[in-house]
């Protein structure tokens, strides 16, 4: 029932992608976002409601495609426009990072087109946003424009699959396990095998230089046990063996942070290198991976006050930080001292402080009253406790808090 669900829903993301490709002026269209958040059956609906011809193909495949594979895509599309008679034609290209030198091709194919003016429109998917970026910008600069396809949020989930918001916080935002969740041990395994270790051996170090692999994996599920915590890399540097320098764990932070699985939040501050050279503040961008790897049930989780605390922090943090995507607003947190505010969003000159409270009581914010004495806030938030309710600010997008 689930898998079917998803089929049938469409996310609000999809008119936009097909309003851009039914644009007489385009650009490559690029859905870039990590693993199993339904890049691929967006597109296979895209397939569906388009009423030109479509070729889709995939390079995801045990072998790397090469370059002349490509070409020859390319030009079966370029052909479906001659033989169905028809003025455009739709190709859409999946996990096209894995493609050695795709970005120049692309880019030769592409510009092939604009002189002979061939009306192909394109789409390219790809599940590494890191790998994905370094080849736009390097070839295709001025021909794309990117739409971020990040983790399912709390309406989309509830909204394709009648979820609470308890359940929401536990379970996380991929629709594919949905309906593994009333078996924990299956639910466990398919994160472990289908998820978490495809996307690090496939996306990260099969695609990727990482000479310390083992360090990679153990960082993650420090990560994952720490998440919504403030940790130093020395004190990473402590709890992980073999863990080289901090230079090499913030280089890993960004892998795993690009492929849709931890992220490590700088602390904000006025001056830009004391932002990159802060302690990071650990946060799984799915709350899944902080559930599955503890070990807690559902129901443990949900009577350890202290615990769900923090899976509730990590499923905000995890909402503004994919919300946030390709919107031009950053996700910091604050620490001077011991106070402390959870989250700080910036979009230009524009702040905004953001403080999360799991329990129904009234809170003094020591934190919040520092910041805002230290930097110009437009506006603070308490999310939880006597403020916006989670369910509330979930639900929202994140330019709702900034505008």
């Amino acid at each position: 029932m689930a898998c079917l669900m998803v089929k049938e829903y469409k996310r609000p993301v999809f008119n936009k992608i097909l309003k851009r490709i039914n644009e007489k002026r385009h650009f490559i269209q690029v859905l870039a976002g990590p693993r199993q958040v339904g890049k691929t059956t967006l597109a296979r609906q895209i397939i569906n409601d388009y009423r030109s011809p479509v070729h889709y193909v995939s390079a995801d495949e045990p072998t790397l495609r090469d370059r002349s594979w490509l070409s020859q895509q390319w030009d079966i599309a370029r052909l479906r426009i001659t033989e169905e008679q028809k003025s455009v034609a739709l190709l859409i290209l999946d996990e096209v990072q894995k493609i050695t030198g795709w970005s120049e091709t692309v880019k030769r194919l592409w510009d092939e087109d604009t002189v002979d003016k061939t009306n192909l429109k394109v789409i390219l998917l790809g599940s590494s946003p890191l790998l994905m970026e370094k080849g736009l910008t390097e070839s295709l600069a001025g021909r794309f424009e990117t739409i971020p396809i990040m983790h399912w949020s709390f309406s989309e989930m509830r909204d394709c699959f009648d979820i609470t918001l308890e359940k929401y916080i536990y379970f996380g935002g991929y629709p594919g396990a949905m309906r593994l969740t009333k078996d924990r041990q299956r639910w466990t395994q398919y994160f472990i095998d289908s998820l978490i270790e495809t996307t690090i051996s496939r996306d990260i170090l099969l695609m990727t230089r990482v000479d310390k692999p083992a360090l990679l994996r153990r960082l993650f599920h420090l990560g994952c046990e720490y998440s919504g915590q403030i940790l130093s890399y020395q004190k990473m540097i402590g709890q992980l063996q073999d863990a080289g320098n901090t230079t090499t764990l913030a280089h890993y932070l960004e892998l795993l942070n690009g492929a849709g699985l931890l992220s490590g939040l700088k602390k904000y501050s006025g001056k830009i290198h004391r932002k990159r050279s802060s302690s990071p503040k650990l946060l799984v961008l799915n709350t899944a991976l902080m559930s599955v790897l503890s070990g807690i049930s559902y129901m443990e989780a949900m009577y350890d006050r202290q615990y769900w605390g923090r899976l509730t922090e990590s499923a905000v943090g995890a909402h503004l930080v994919n919300d946030s995507k390709g919107k031009g607003i950053n996700v910091y947190y604050w620490l001077n001292r011991n106070r402390e505010v959870d989250f700080v969003l910036q979009s230009g000159k524009t702040l905004v402080a953001i403080e999360v409270k799991s329990g129904k009581k009234k809170y003094t914010l020591k934190g919040m009253e520092e910041f805002c004495r230290t930097f110009k806030v437009k506006r603070q938030i308490l999310i939880g406790g006597q403020g916006i309710t989670i369910d509330e600010f979930l639900s929202s997008p994140i330019e709702k808090w900034i505008k």
